[in-house]
């Protein structure tokens, strides 16, 4: 099985290290072509504007100056030359991806892109651990749990348009007793905004940042899972149609289009 990895965070981030590991026991056929810098909540932005560059670092191992899209993109189309890959594996994320974070996550991005290729893909994160000022990331416990997982939905069908969204709990392995399948959960509105600062020529400037409330989140979703110390796997697809919506419109929309009414 070949495998293709590429991931959000950059060439030299420790959860593609830790990504590396998972994939060699699943298979010695391992590519990697990731970002050259972080690109963290890029989502699946692609690089139109600016020539692409691609450094080889060794023996299928590339850098390139774009997005998590970008590379998967480059890697399928220019630099697997012998043959496409399997399996896309993108990761681990520092940090999960669940919730509204999917729709900008460059984690998920990348194996949207594989997905868009027809090839089965799976993004993994890590949740972090806070504890007063550190933050860790538990890598242990994405490369105890990811194998057996992984390996256990390679068996399985999937239906065409998915992609699977994996995310470990900020636990040592030895606490997480548990793996769900859960649905995309949402936080309260205002989770994410702005911080303004000041910088050293007295200009303001502005830092995206998320509140970090604490919340009670629905059951069986992956924030819930998340939560309570188990494994999330969601199942994700990219159509965003409101079939609701789109019933409810076809009865007052569809055939000649409306005339505007006449200001009164």
């Amino acid at each position: 099985m070949r495998i293709l990895l590429t991931n959000d965070d950059g060439i030299e981030a420790e959860g593609l290290e830790c990504l590396e590991r998972i994939a060699r026991t699943l298979s010695d056929d391992v590519w990697i072509c990731a970002p050259a810098v972080e690109q963290s909540g890029k989502g699946r932005g692609i690089t139109l504007t600016e020539p692409l560059r691609v450094n080889r670092l060794g023996d299928r191992r590339f850098a390139v100056t774009g997005t998590p899209t970008d590379c998967v993109v480059l890697a399928v189309n220019d630099l697997m030359v012998d043959a496409r890959p399997d399996l896309v594996l993108s990761g681990v994320n520092r940090g999960h991806n669940v919730g509204e974070d999917c729709s900008y996550s460059g984690t998920v991005a990348g194996a949207l892109q594989g997905m868009a290729f027809g090839i089965r893909s799976i993004a993994l994160s890590q949740s972090l651990e806070r504890f007063h000022d550190e933050v860790r990331a538990h890598w242990e416990t994405a490369e105890a749990f990811a194998p057996g997982i992984v390996e256990r939905l390679l068996e399985q069908p999937w239906q065409a348009g998915v992609v699977m969204n994996l995310n470990f709990p900020a636990l040592p392995p030895e606490l997480v007793k548990e793996v769900e399948v859960t649905r995309q959960g949402f936080r309260d509105i205002g989770e994410m905004h702005a911080v303004k600062r000041t910088d050293l020529r007295g200009r303001d400037y502005y830092w995206m940042s998320f509140r970090g409330a604490k919340q009670e989140h629905a059951d069986g979703t992956d924030l819930r899972a998340m939560d309570e110390g188990r494994i999330s796997v969601t199942p994700l697809h990219i159509d965003l149609t409101h079939m609701p919506s789109v019933n409810d419109l076809k009865g007052m929309l569809g055939g000649a289009p409306p005339k505007a009414r006449a200001a009164a």
